[in-house]
């Protein structure tokens, strides 16, 4: 198995010395938030958390992305919280990029270390604590569990990167290929998180325009993507935040792999009655 690097942000401030040009980019169809203001001043806490702060790169935002949110975590030793999730119709995701945390979860301990994922059904008792020396960071993607009568709630899944074996999109001889953590044809899940890896040169050939929401944080690599009608470049640690039916496309630029941890909504109607103004 090949080794597994992933982004970890610097934190910290840029001198003064630095220009103030740079990539940060909100328009109506996309956000782009680059690595370099993912810094002290924008971090955050979390109630019930102790030795924890957080960046929300996604939340919903009404006539945006309107289904998830997603947060960098950081966890100092010692650091994390016995009550986490505050909203018991709220199913998470978890994605370990540096350190190692304990996950305890449906009254089972996980240590989970760098490419370590889990996931966290609604209403799931869980807890997640840093025992180690050092600093410890990890995405935590929120969602609604939208409930279907007579389906039953998703199982818990805890498991690691390197062992799920990427699946090769068609027609691409292994150039693209999508690691999943859970069996996209199970309708139990409403969300799927999964890791993109395109070697380089690889690209996605069309522009994908589709209902579903994404966020997608780079891992490793760089590449130029297509949003909308811009084509922007792109490199680890950086962030893209997609509403629904942006156009989307992208090369791989090397000299490495191009990898990217990649949210979005599936498997639902669609809400009719989302819009249609309340009753007085």
């Amino acid at each position: 198995m090949s080794s597994r690097s992933y982004h970890v942000p610097p934190a910290g401030h840029p001198p003064q010395t630095d220009l103030l040009t740079g990539r940060a980019v909100f328009t109506e169809a996309y956000a782009v938030i680059p690595k370099g203001v993912i810094r002290d001043i924008v971090s955050s806490y979390l109630p019930h958390w102790d030795g924890t702060r957080v960046w929300v790169l996604a939340r919903p935002l009404s006539g945006f992305a309107e289904t998830f949110s997603h947060y960098l975590v950081e966890l100092s030793a010692g650091g994390g919280s016995e009550q986490p999730e505050p909203d018991a119709e709220a199913e998470g995701a978890l994605f370990v990029v540096g350190g190692e945390v304990t996950l305890k979860l449906a009254g089972k301990e996980h240590a989970m270390r760098a490419g370590g994922f889990a996931y966290i059904p609604p209403g799931s008792s869980w807890s997640v604590r840093n025992r180690g020396k050092g600093p410890a960071h990890f995405h935590w993607i929120r969602k609604l569990y939208q409930r279907v009568p007579d389906l039953a709630l998703p199982d818990p899944v805890v498991t690691n990167d390197a062992d799920v074996v990427p699946a090769p999109m068609p027609d691409t001889e292994g150039r693209w290929a999508t690691t999943r953590f859970v069996d996209p044809a199970d309708l139990r899940h409403d969300m799927h998180i999964t890791i993109v890896t395109l070697e380089p040169g690889a690209s996605i050939p069309f522009a994908e325009t589709h209902v579903m929401e994404h966020g997608l944080y780079v891992l490793e690599g760089k590449a130029v993507y297509r949003l909308n009608q811009d084509w922007v470049e792109v490199e680890a640690g950086d962030y893209m935040w997609l509403r629904a039916f942006c156009p989307q496309a992208c090369y791989a630029g090397g000299p490495g792999r191009f990898r990217y941890l990649l949210y979005k909504d599936v498997n639902r109607h669609m809400d009719l009655r989302a819009l249609r103004p309340k009753a007085t």
